[in-house]
Order: structure tokens, then sequence, then C-alpha cells
């Protein structure tokens, strides 16, 4: 048995969105038109997609436009990561090598021992699990790091002269910044399933997929998405933290190298 609400169900779901509508106003939040183009570019962009993925959901179609899709996707990607840490392009090029290791790893694991049969019905899908869910943690690492280093500047200058390597100096900072970014990951996987259902196997379930199955395969797609969280951060840290060892080491250099101030002249003693 699947489910279909049809126009008539999707129009009265819209009601929920009004709730929230309401809640703005009488709180006073501002929100009101945020929430309305946000339901309403929900509804164009999903129904954009829908169209467009019975190009390459059909067994018949090619791979090709499978994988072309996943690169748009890990493009769009790196450049949302781009805008929301606040950086240039070489955030967006890090970001992106992120993501691209992210999809060899996961993707190459279950496609590679046949967790997954790689087919368009496939790829798509769990590569905007990947994404989607890599996107948010990458983004949160990037601005901890740099907000990590901005308020520890003093600290770090001082490890550094006290004997630390830059390596060294720089570590406790990078590390805060993969716990921010990974924790939260981590505490909704130890959840799933006993406070809150996630939304591919609500998805499999209501489309009439045997609880079992759903269950299996939404576990897969769990394991996919904290090892591409644990990859994008940790390639987003690591890029990032090149750059101000590499500005670390410039200050270094010239503490080293700066010319030492003359000694005092002592006036002579008295004959």
């Amino acid at each position: 048995m699947t489910t279909d609400i049809g126009l008539a169900g999707l129009a009265l779901s819209s009601l929920l969105v009004a709730l929230a509508i309401v809640v703005s106003l009488v709180r006073r939040l501002g929100l009101e038109r945020d929430l309305a183009v946000a339901a309403l570019r929900a509804v164009l962009q999903l129904s954009l997609v829908g169209v467009a993925l019975r190009l390459v959901v059909d067994d018949d179609d090619p791979l090709i436009w499978s994988w072309l899709w996943v690169a748009a996707m890990l493009l769009f990607a790196a450049d949302t990561v781009r805008r929301r840490a606040d950086g240039g392009r070489r955030v967006f090029a890090i970001a992106l090598v992120a993501f691209l290791g992210a999809a060899v790893v996961t993707l190459g694991v279950l496609f590679g021992l046949g967790v997954f049969e790689p087919t368009g019905r496939s790829i798509v899908p769990l590569a905007g699990m990947m994404v989607g869910n890599s996107m948010t943690a990458t983004v949160l690492s990037a601005r901890r790091l740099g907000e990590e280093i901005d308020d520890h500047t003093d600290l770090i200058e001082g490890r550094v002269a006290l004997g630390a390597t830059i390596d060294g100096a720089l570590h406790p900072h990078i590390r805060s910044s993969l716990r921010t970014a990974l924790v939260p990951q981590i505490e909704t996987t130890k959840a799933v399933g006993i406070i809150f259902l996630p939304g591919a196997m609500t998805g499999l379930i209501l489309a009439g997929v045997e609880p079992v199955e759903a269950v299996r395969i939404q576990t897969a797609v769990m394991y996919l998405v904290l090892g591409s969280v644990a990859t994008t951060t940790t390639v987003m840290t690591e890029g990032l933290s090149r750059g101000h060892y590499r500005r670390a080491r410039g200050r270094v250099a010239g503490w080293r190298f700066r010319r030492r101030p003359p000694p005092l002249a002592l006036p002579s003693p008295p004959r």
C-alpha cells in the first residue's frame, strides 16, 4: 500500500505553515514574510526537482546524468559554505575538496562494497543526503576555527614563544572546532529511532516499504551521514589551519630575525 496525498492533501498541509505565521504575528517576531517565502520556495524547488529527477531515476537513462547532478550539488554546497562562513575563493576550494573527499569515501564504500546498487535511483538521493547533512557541520567547523584562533591569538603566540611548534599551538583549537561540528551529528545518531524517526525512514514506510527493510536502509544512510560529516569537517579544519599555520610561521620568523635593540649606553664613572 502506498500513500498518495494528492493536491488537496498538500493544500491542507499548508495549514501548518499558516499556524507558524500566526505564531509569528501574535509574538511579533516579524517572520511572516520569511515563512511564506520559505514555504513557497520549498514547493517550487521540490516540484522542479521532482520533474528533473525523472531524467535520472529511470533504469534506461545513462548514469552520466546522475553523476553530473552530483557534481552540481557539490559545487553549490561549496559555494554555500563560502557564503555562510564569510570566506573567499580559498574557503570555496577547501569546501569543494572536502565534499569531493566525502563523496569518494562514503559513496565509494556503499557502492564499492555492494551495499547499494549504483543506479540513478540511488546515486542522487544518497549524494543529496551526504551533501545536505555535511554542509551545516562544515560551515560550523569553519566558523568555529576562525573564532577560536581570533579569540586566542595571544595564547597561540605564547605557546610558540615558549617552545611549542605551530602545529602543537594550533592543535587544541582545531580539536575544539572538530568536536563542535561532530557532536550534534553524534547525538542525532544516538537518538535515532527512540526520540525521532528520520525523514528517509518515514518516507519509505509511507511509500509502502516494509518497516524492517526501511530500518536497514535508514541505518546505512545514518552511517553515510556520520562518515561524510567526519570527512568534510576534518578536511575543512585541516585546510583552513594550513593558512593560519603559514601566517603564524611568518610572524615567528619575524620574531626570530628581528634586530635586537642596541644596548643602553651607561654613563661613564666619574674620575
